[in-house]
């Protein structure tokens, strides 16, 4: 083999071929976004072919991703579980920890911004366990592991349980003390996680094949593909949203609609991407993306939004957030967590019946709505 072949070999070459794409596809939405603006064109031909272009670009970026967290996993010697459930999981929860953060900022002006960060996480930690799990269930079942469930599975539960009681308590506030106290756990959560690495991988390597391609990269060069790969996930999912509502709005969708399911799914594109690309190379990292935005976000994302300011639910999102979306959030972590129990694995119908239960969930809201317009 000459030297040629040794610098370049067919998994650096796809990595190779894999960045061209990306950057030719981030070049081009930037090209027709630019060119719509100075055009004043918005036509729906346009917009259509922008959101095709940020589609492809988060499923491109997406794999880079993966592969830079999994060869970070192999050389630093930490379970892609592990891996899944810390950089991945932080780095797709970015979206959601803007979001919360920036709304946090405007509640000393507009009391209801709260609203908008308590329903945006807990809503996306719904969106998470029932929609993005079942469209990867659905696309490929999943074996779960008993420590997986035991383990992580237990610890989004309480999470979850932890934010509700926080937000059921003084008059329905989260306080900065709460608040630290959410980000603390999280914090010991990680530390729990990594002093116990060695474990957890000495469990994962006696069950999964490890996948060796490019292994022999360094832990910079993975660092970088992982800080790339989700620079352009996020920013794909970021245009996704906003020309998909803009395409939903032209097509005469009610906003209503578009709220409560292109903004709601939004922030978790990255998380249905990953999981979905993840699925056919590492069910550790696909299950560990999903559980794991879901102990990032109601610890550590809603938690530094609480430590910028003090969340209260108002009255306008009180029967919203107090009846609705929190109960669906606990109810809908629940029967994963049992589904997850039944022979530990994801069967497709299992993943049917979450998406199920995220179609109810919208039907109620839209229910709510009709209520509050004709009351």
């Amino acid at each position: 083999m000459g030297s040629k072949e040794k610098v370049m070999g067919i998994p650096q070459l796809l990595h190779f071929q894999t960045s061209v794409t990306t950057g030719a596809l981030f070049l081009g939405i930037l090209a027709l976004t630019f060119g719509s603006e100075n055009t004043g064109s918005d036509s729906m031909i346009i917009t259509l072919l922008i959101a095709l272009l940020a589609l492809g670009l988060l499923i491109f970026s997406a794999d880079f991703f993966i592969e830079g967290a999994k060869g970070l996993a192999r050389r630093g010697g930490l379970p892609e579980v592990v891996i899944g459930l810390t950089i991945v999981s932080i780095g797709t929860s970015l979206p959601e920890i803007l979001v919360s953060s920036t709304a946090a900022m405007e509640v000393a002006n507009t009391p209801e911004a709260a609203d908008f960060a308590i329903g945006g996480i807990l809503g996306s930690v719904f969106v998470q366990i029932t929609l993005i799990m079942g469209i990867v269930v659905v696309n490929k079942g999943l074996k779960i592991r008993e420590s997986w469930l035991k383990r992580d599975g237990l610890i989004m539960l309480l999470a979850v349980l932890i934010l509700s009681f926080f937000l059921m308590t003084d008059q329905h506030t989260l306080t900065q003390i709460e608040s630290m106290i959410l980000v603390s756990l999280y914090g010991f959560y990680i530390g729990w996680l990594l002093f116990r690495r060695q474990e957890i991988l000495l469990e994962e390597s006696s069950m999964e094949k490890v996948d060796v391609r490019g292994s022999n990269w360094s832990i910079a060069a993975y660092l970088i593909m992982v800080v790339i790969g989700l620079a352009f996930a996020v920013f794909a999912a970021n245009q996704l949203v906003e020309y998909a509502a803009t395409l939903a709005i032209k097509l005469n969708v009610p906003q209503a609609i578009v709220g409560t399911t292109v903004s709601g799914i939004g922030t978790s594109l990255p998380e249905l991407t990953i999981a979905l690309m993840a699925a056919k190379r590492s069910q550790g990292v696909a299950i560990g993306t999903l559980i794991g935005s879901n102990i990032t976000d109601p610890l550590l994302s809603i938690g530094i939004a609480g430590l910028i300011h003090p969340l209260q639910i108002s009255p306008a999102g009180f029967d919203l957030i107090v009846y609705i979306i929190i109960p669906f959030t606990i109810f809908g972590c629940m029967v994963c967590l049992i589904m997850m129990r039944t022979s530990y694995e994801f069967k497709k119908w299992e993943g049917y019946t979450l998406i199920g239960i995220y179609l109810l969930f919208i039907l109620t809201l839209e229910a709510y709505n009709r209520s509050i317009i004709f009351a």
